[in-house]
């Protein structure tokens, strides 16, 4: 967007937003509904920027896509228990699309504005979805990114079906650990072996002895672009819109392939250090273990494999593939170790019967598509399923995953950073051919991603987890305390993007007194109270002076450079993702045109002063104008509300129009207001809220 007519110098530059623009919210998984941190920690974030957007760029040029994730093991083994338990009937694609529903719905009850809030295995999405997914995976192997790796892994014969990790139970193979809960390849006290090596493996499935079998699926050679990360997060690390977060958990995965070894294991480690690949030894002053490394990953253009010359031979093995040869050696002789954060082959293909089906490269038996890679280009599917249902072709996808003038913002959640910020980039990296791969891709071809993640969000100062001992309210719940617009503004003004948080909502706080006040609820106070108080009283001091005439005229200069500074750094804040920064200059501006609305109308009533009453409108309407489109992102209900009693077009949200005043929407005449009859309000509590007494402050 060009600067505009009215700019008026600013001592901080103006950021530049992009000409068309994806945001995506992270995917829900389809096996139940939605819990508060899914709606309070990636949702509302994404929705109030994709509506910030649609204002500052243009609504046609927008698109705000997520959907249900509707495969991997967690929804089948969900949906297998409740079946057995007789607690549901039907097949597992009507499990989906009951979850798939609820969220919906649950997504709509908090004005989350998505063009298509599709499913990966319902519908016409799942078709799109399906293709997309062919295209992706088959353009990766025709680039020579794919590696087809053998792997063991555990068979339940009377089941007739492969394994998870948590779906075999037994004892621990690492000498001397007592452990009885051990699992495919780690025990719950944290030793790791081969899954061969497990004691006594029995399948919680049917209680019978696992075999192993080997089986073949596709992996993403992730560990080829180990350079080319580093040199995007380089890159990334000075743009002001990428948060340290997203560039410090990045780079934790860039490490050297090394593994970390108790100094007590010292002498065992010296037993066996010459079966393992050439290596070095690094003592670790003053902490518990010593680490072994093997060569920095490097990518070549033939698929990541490194060529290595040691005093014994070439060998074209991978350093990755040495240390877990060093592994193997390990844990076939009990020896405890742990390994680094090192890049590993993504796996994108998997034996699981649901699941989207897995293009056949090469003659294998056919297979499906592990959940995490497919969730990864799922936005890709959802923005050309959006496309179509609006009418247009899905090859415009490109214009807005593939130009230099589009941006896509994804938000997520810490957690997903490395799926989304290492394991996605490398994968769009691959995606421009064989040896043009880029981390700042040319135009045409697929652009980066920026990610907006949050830190978690906690529940009564514990992470929330709906499998933890604290089980977090559903976030439909909270709508039985709390209106949509409450939480909203709540949620954004946690500070998400700089630390973890918790969120402590009175009626589910069982240490909350009667009389201790709601950390929820003070937030929405600047709207219900405070904002709310400014529109009523200029409009029935209309209604009451002026016969519900809007006057109009020349604004105080003082009243418009305060309301352009705050324009400008709630824009350099938004464009920051610096949410809680937002509601902060939002909640100065409101609180001092609250001041000065009252000062300068008791001055008005007291002396009878007709004009100071309309001078004073004047300057209100503005302030009242201006915070409205700040808000409008936040609070879409409440100010598309003042819109309507204002009774002016669409185009007033317009950031091309940002700067301007009320007379320019009115052909500068005064204008007619809708009338407001007693006790509307713009912003109101939540009706459980007025029997408590709570007030402003």
């Amino acid at each position: 967007m060009g600067k505009d007519k009215n700019f008026v110098p600013h001592e901080i530059p103006r950021p530049e937003f992009p000409k068309r623009a994806i945001i995506t919210g992270g995917m829900p998984y389809g096996n139940k509904t939605l819990h508060f941190g899914h709606v309070g920690g990636v949702f509302v974030f994404a929705d109030v920027y994709a509506r910030f957007l649609r204002d500052r760029i243009g609504k046609d040029n927008v698109i705000f896509v997520s959907g249900t994730d509707c495969y991997g093991s967690p929804i089948a083994e969900g949906y297998r228990k409740l079946v057995e338990a007789g607690e549901f009937k039907g097949e597992i694609r009507d499990f989906v699309r009951r979850n798939h529903n609820a969220q919906k719905a649950t997504l709509d009850d908090y004005m989350i504005s998505l063009d298509v809030f599709g499913a990966s295995g319902l519908d016409r999405t799942a078709e799109i979805h399906n293709e997309e997914s062919d295209l992706f995976i088959r353009k990766l192997y025709e680039n020579g990114h794919l590696r087809r790796i053998s792997t063991k892994q555990f068979y339940d014969e009377k089941a007739g079906c492969f394994l998870n990790g948590r779906q075999v139970i037994g004892k621990c193979p690492v000498d001397g650990c007592q452990s009885q809960k051990a699992y495919a390849d780690e025990c719950d006290l944290g030793h790791q072996y081969m899954p061969e090596n497990l004691i006594d493996p029995k399948s919680t499935l049917t209680g019978e002895t696992p075999v192993m079998k080997d089986v073949y699926n596709w992996y993403f050679d992730l560990p080829a672009y180990n350079s080319l990360m580093k040199e995007y997060v380089e890159r990334i690390q000075k743009q002001k819109n990428v948060r340290p977060l997203v560039t410090k958990t990045i780079s934790e995965f860039l490490a050297d392939p090394v593994i970390h070894i108790k100094n007590e294991l010292l002498d065992s480690y010296n037993a066996v250090k010459d079966q393992m690949p050439v290596h070095e030894f690094i003592e670790e002053k003053k902490k518990p273990s010593f680490t072994i490394k093997f060569n920095e990953l490097d990518r070549t253009s033939t698929g990541g494999s490194t060529e290595r010359v040691t005093d014994d031979a070439p060998t074209n093995e991978t350093p990755l593939d040495e240390m877990n040869k060093a592994c193997e050696i390990l844990s076939a002789n009990g020896i405890r170790f742990r390994t680094g954060k090192t890049l590993v082959p993504f796996r994108l293909t998997g034996n699981i019967e649901w699941g989207v089906p897995a293009p056949v490269l090469e003659g294998e038996d056919p297979l499906t598509v592990w959940v995490w890679p497919e969730s990864l280009w799922a936005p890709i599917s959802f923005t050309k399923a959006a496309l179509e249902r609006k009418g247009h072709s899905m090859d415009e996808w490109k214009d807005y995953w593939c130009s230099k003038d589009a941006t896509v913002y994804q938000f997520i959640g810490a957690d997903n950073i490395y799926f989304y910020g290492v394991a996605e980039m490398a994968m769009f990296m691959a995606l421009q051919g064989k040896d043009g791969n880029v981390s700042d891709p040319p135009d045409g071809e697929m652009q980066l991603p920026i990610l907006c993640a949050n830190n978690h969000i906690l529940f009564m100062n514990t992470k929330a987890s709906s499998s933890g001992d604290i089980k977090p309210p559903m976030a439909d719940e909270l709508l039985d305390y709390y209106t949509a617009e409450q939480l909203r503004m709540h949620f954004l003004g946690l500070g998400l993007g700089q630390r973890s948080v918790s969120f402590n909502p009175k009626p589910f706080d069982p240490t909350a007194k009667p009389d201790d006040p709601d950390p929820v609820v003070k937030d929405g106070f600047l709207l219900s109270n405070v904002f709310n108080r400014i529109i009523r009283t200029c409009f029935y001091t209309t209604q009451k002076y002026f016969d519900g005439m809007m006057p109009v005229g020349e604004i105080d200069e003082q009243v418009l450079a305060d309301a352009k500074k705050a324009i400008l750094d709630y824009e350099r804040f938004m464009y920051r993702f610096e949410f809680h920064q937002a509601t902060y200059v939002l909640d100065s501006y409101i609180r001092k045109a609250s001041k000065y609305m009252a000062k300068n109308l008791g001055d008005a009533d007291r002396n009878e002063d007709n004009e100071l009453r309309r001078k004073t409108l004047i300057n209100v309407f503005h302030m009242i104008r201006t915070a409205a489109v700040l808000l409008h992102p936040m609070a879409p209900k409440g100010t598309e509300m003042i819109l309507e009693y204002l009774q002016l077009g669409d185009d007033f949200w317009s950031w091309d129009k940002i700067f301007d005043s009320i007379s320019s929407f009115t052909g500068g005449e005064d204008h007619k207001l809708k009338f407001l009859e007693p006790r509307v309000d713009f912003f109101t509590r939540h009706p459980s809220q007025f029997a408590s007494g709570d007030s402003e402050e």
